[in-house]
């Protein structure tokens, strides 16, 4: 049964676990927990200093780098490009659009939530927006989901296709992870961030994918006509 399918449990678990998320932002602000978390990747000698040694702490200001504007906007300009040269066109549009969507609505609810920045411990990165949902993770899986799901669309592969949502997932969680030891994010703040987008994501590739295949489908049956007067 459709319902009890992962690619459809999963999706709206993850809108349930957003909603809870909004709910306990706008209630509470910032919990024990929270802190708690973000302390844990602190040197309890010194809190300002996140743990691990320097070359640790670059790479993980490498990673969050991935999941920048500048990252994730290099990303899907390559990805709209290579699926546009391939002649998947409604796949390459639709990539775009579900990306500038995302863009924009990450901007709305920063701004509609309004929540600060953690303060009890020293950035490790600049910040220029509010805090919920976190820009970074949201905004990394709806585009590493997004091209990873049509990559194995336009592949008609499985194997390709598990192999990019492994990648994706990677990377998805260590952009993630990185704004937490950087001290810019309530773990909540990427919580929330990564369950917008995989909801956000899946219902882009179901609906972006069912068009995809109709076009398909209609070219196809565009070409058995015109090969019928020559058989």
């Amino acid at each position: 049964m459709f319902l009890l399918q992962p690619r459809f449990l999963l999706p709206v678990a993850a809108i349930f676990g957003f909603i809870g998320l909004a709910f306990y932002v706008v209630s509470d602000g910032s919990s024990a927990l929270d802190s708690a978390l973000v302390m844990l990747f602190r040197d309890p000698a010194n809190p300002s200093m996140p743990i691990g040694p320097a070359w640790f702490r670059e790479m993980m200001r490498d990673l969050t780098a991935l999941g920048s504007f500048i990252g994730l906007g290099v990303a899907t300009v390559i990805a709209v490009l290579t699926l546009r040269l391939c002649g998947h066109r409604p796949l390459a549009i639709g990539l775009l659009a579900s990306v500038l969507l995302a863009t924009a609505a990450s901007t709305v609810l920063k701004l509609a939530f309004g929540r600060e920045r953690p303060d009890i411990v020293e950035h490790a990165a600049l910040t220029f927006t509010a805090s919920f949902p976190s820009g970074h993770a949201f905004l990394a899986a709806v585009v590493l989901l997004s091209i990873a799901s049509f990559v194995g669309i336009a592949s008609h592969r499985a194997d390709i296709a598990r192999l990019c949502l492994w990648v994706a997932w990677t990377l998805m969680i260590a952009i993630g992870l990185s704004r937490v030891y950087l001290g810019v994010h309530w773990p909540s703040d990427v919580l929330g961030g990564w369950c917008l987008g995989v909801a956000w994501s899946s219902l882009a590739t179901y609906l972006i994918g069912r068009i995809a295949a109709q076009t398909e489908a209609n070219l196809a049956q565009a070409l058995a006509a015109r090969s019928e007067p020559l058989a």
